[in-house]
């Protein structure tokens, strides 16, 4: 396979592969992605992406899955930038956690019945996974999980589909262009 002249990868397939599409709709599968292929994402509409393999093939993906590849090192001991930075998702699980476990103890003193437990404790969604210097977390915000190495957040999974932006939405899709030319 001979690379496409001036590919430079943006973005790769997540650990397990993941599916693809002819075109930004889901009733036009293609043949899915393998896990961890390099790609180079070349424009997005909504959450779809289209990106392109070294190969020069290029199909439709929920992008919210890719994996982004680092352009240039992080700077040491530079600033958390306000999307990437964990500490904001870290505070509303505390949040979460700590409205369920007041919930609780309510419900285990004798303060609450069942079904005001349920009613104080409706809509409370949760999860937290640590392990060692990495932290998943769900999003309940965006209804999606999360991974974090502590100075980064990328998406790792969502609760649903890729979603096409508004029918007009007041200008052309993104197109993402290398520093080396389109």
């Amino acid at each position: 396979m001979t690379p496409t002249p001036g590919f430079r990868p943006t973005h790769v397939v997540p650990e397990h592969g993941m599916p693809a599409w002819e075109a930004p709709d889901p009733a036009r599968p293609t043949v899915p992605l393998d896990a961890l292929l390099p790609v180079q994402l070349l424009e997005r509409r909504g959450d779809w992406a289209r990106a392109l393999c070294s190969n020069g093939w290029s199909a439709w993906v929920d992008g919210r899955h890719l994996i982004s590849v680092a352009q240039d090192p992080p700077a040491a001991g530079g600033p958390l930038t306000r999307t990437a930075d964990p500490r904001p998702l870290l505070a509303r699980a505390e949040q979460a956690l700590a409205r369920y476990r007041s919930a609780v103890e309510a419900l285990a003193g004798g303060g609450l019945d069942g079904e005001s437990f349920a009613t104080r404790t409706r809509g409370l969604r949760i999860g937290v996974v640590v392990d060692g210097e990495s932290v998943w977390l769900y999003d309940a915000d965006h209804e999606r999980w999360v991974h974090s190495d502590g100075t980064r957040i990328s998406t790792y999974a969502s609760d649903d589909g890729p979603r096409a932006e508004p029918a007009d939405p007041g200008h052309a899709p993104t197109q993402v262009v290398s520093p080396d030319g389109p």
